[in-house]
């Protein structure tokens, strides 16, 4: 059985729930509510980030929290081993060239392997996922923020749904997280040439 929290912070990842507690936690892949349809990763229950992503994250769940005392953010996933990475590769159900528009070849690793990329939500005190108009790992163009309004004009967004996704993308950029077009819930925390510079990725 794997000692996720000796794994993490060996690397000098810190626990997320350790710095901020009211962040919320649903990590998606200790669940078999995910693409897989399986527990991944089994016992961990705790999301782990590098200090300097931790920093940025706190700083947007303050921001979130001054505006809207109402609502929380809630991680879908942190830090990820490499050897996570390469579960979902092999598992994910798209076209081989189409598979690392929504997962990172585990050869090159993702952001989240080094523990620098986050996974999230916002929803209320109790937990209640605000509207963002798909699931978590929806692979389709309706999870891309890049074409919000023509989805809208398509009827296949609403605006409360956009209204939502934006309220998430800025407090997390106005943190200093960086967005990707095809995946409303993800961030990372600083650009892949610097990723790779300064961490060691988490196998």
């Amino acid at each position: 059985m794997t000692n996720w929290d000796s794994l993490f912070t060996s690397q000098g990842l810190v626990k997320v729930s350790g710095i901020d507690s009211t962040i919320l936690i649903d990590l998606r892949y200790s669940t078999t509510n995910n693409f897989t349809g399986k527990d991944i990763y089994g016992t961990l229950e705790e999301a782990y980030l590098q200090p300097e992503a931790m920093e940025k994250l706190e700083k947007a769940s303050s921001l979130l929290k001054e505006g809207n005392p109402h609502l929380r953010l809630m991680i879908y996933d942190a830090a990820r081993p490499r050897s996570v990475q390469q579960i979902l590769w092999d598992v994910v159900d798209l076209p081989e060239n189409e598979k690392s528009t929504y997962v990172a070849n585990p050869k090159t690793g993702s952001i989240h392997n080094y523990g620098c990329a986050i996974d999230l939500t916002i929803s209320d005190l109790d937990g209640n996922e605000l509207d963002m108009g798909t699931d978590y790992d929806d692979f389709s163009e309706i999870a891309h923020i890049n074409q919000e309004e023509q989805l809208i004009k398509k009827g296949e967004l609403n605006e409360t749904q956009v209204k939502n996704r934006r309220l998430l993308r800025q407090v997390m950029t106005d943190a200093g997280f960086q967005t990707i077009r095809s995946e409303w819930w993800h961030f990372d925390a600083f650009p892949r040439e610097k990723v790779e510079e300064d961490f060691v990725i988490v196998e």
